[in-house]
């Protein structure tokens, strides 16, 4: 899979990361448990611009990723 556009080499500050702080990839999707993004999306986070952060998430949310509840235990 190759990510959507976007990646700049710089670091947007816009739009904030979809990271829970439970970290662990799910064999059977490849996404994070936590926040829905791939390995890959997880990695390019920092570098990409608000478009490509904003692409990652309608990506999830229209995969129906649910976070866990704020209290999980990761």
């Amino acid at each position: 899979m190759s990510l959507p556009a976007g990646a700049t080499g710089t670091a947007a500050a816009g739009v904030a990361s979809p990271c829970t702080a439970i970290c662990r990839i799910e064999p059977a999707t490849g996404w994070c448990a936590g926040c829905g993004r791939t390995l890959e999306e997880i990695a390019a986070w920092r570098d990409l611009d608000d478009a490509g952060r904003r692409a990652i998430l309608a990506r999830i949310a229209a995969s129906g990723f649910e976070a866990p509840p704020a209290d999980a235990q990761g």
